[in-house]
């Protein structure tokens, strides 16, 4: 059922591709028994095939479980989720919703232009189903990625170091992923030339100028955090390309160093952000273009999933996305 053009792209049928996948607010699923790899950024996801199943799937395994401290501010009490989907039968589904375009989620050095088109398209048409649409600046958007980079590039390294949790951590600590990770070093040069490249990158940084600038990424989160905060202000969501590019071809294993780098961040610049300031956000399926889909991403406040269920289900449930 998957096949290749002359070209070599594959091409996936629609059934296949229309993937939902929803970020919540950082610590709102419990990351307990999952391998680490920075436990600021690191987020506990979902993937469906439509806004329904990922919702209920939420509605079980959000909140608390008692062993992961990143837990402690998560809200006394939260919705049932699956509620967002019960929308009225006739009329404007998501009438009084305010969405936010982010301009500067568009118009990357990267970004295809086919891309940026079907998603302020989408946008048009949850403007018909009775959002109100704007645009909504967040300068400091262009700067998330470059945020992110020391976070994760030298937060992962010392994670790694750390035998998987390291220390002054008051969560659970799963030896079995432990002693699993101890010897990574034995086995490093098996690693991809990204993940090499990070890892060496990492070391340099921190032992170079002792964790400075991880700190100052750190610092600056807390800034980009208050930027999207303020937008969220005026609107009830962003919205922006999930990420710049249709799916490129998977590269060969022979492919050189640089292409690897490359081809493992180059998506990264509206998604990255998000991870540093543990805002919700979901992807949602909003066109095909040469038989390749297209991502819309919305962003919500912290702890507002249920909003941003209820855009993506009016979304899903009136449009066609596959003819789109």
């Amino acid at each position: 059922a998957i096949g290749t053009d002359q070209g070599g792209s594959v091409r996936i049928p629609a059934a296949y591709s229309g993937i939902y996948g929803m970020k919540p607010t950082h610590g709102l699923i419990p990351y307990t028994g999952i391998m680490p790899i920075e436990m600021t950024l690191d987020h506990a996801g979902i993937m469906s095939a439509n806004v329904a199943d990922n919702a209920r799937l939420l509605d079980a395994v959000a909140g608390a479980d008692g062993l992961d401290p990143r837990q402690q501010n998560l809200p006394a009490e939260r919705p049932a989720y699956a509620d967002a989907l019960d929308l009225p039968a006739q009329g404007l589904p998501l009438k009084g919703l305010r969405v936010g375009v982010v301009p500067e989620g568009f118009g990357w050095s990267n970004s295809d232009p086919e891309v940026d088109r079907a998603v302020r398209q989408a946008a048009r048409h949850l403007a018909a189903l009775g959002a109100e649409l704007s645009e909504v600046s967040v300068p400091l958007h262009r700067k998330g990625h470059a945020i992110w980079t020391p976070i994760a590039v030298e937060g992962t390294t010392q994670q790694m170091k750390g035998y998987n949790y390291g220390t002054n951590w008051k969560g659970l600590y799963v030896t079995g992923l432990m002693q699993a990770q101890r010897h990574w070093r034995d086995h490093a040069d098996e690693f991809p030339h990204d993940v090499k490249t990070c890892l060496l990158a990492g070391e340099y940084f921190h032992a170079r100028y002792g964790g400075q600038y991880y700190g100052k990424a750190q610092n600056l989160a807390r800034r980009l955090r208050l930027a999207y905060d303020q937008a969220l202000g005026q609107v009830d969501m962003l919205l922006m390309p999930t990420v710049p590019m249709r799916a490129p071809r998977l590269i060969d294993a022979t492919a050189a160093p640089d292409v690897f780098v490359t081809r493992a961040l180059e998506m990264n610049a509206n998604t990255a952000p998000f991870d540093v300031t543990g805002h919700p956000a979901i992807s949602v399926p909003c066109a095909l273009r040469d038989g390749l889909p297209v991502g819309m991403m919305l962003v919500g406040r912290h702890f507002d999933e249920s909003t941003l269920y209820r855009a993506a289900h009016a979304f899903e449930r009136d449009l066609d996305w596959t003819a789109l």
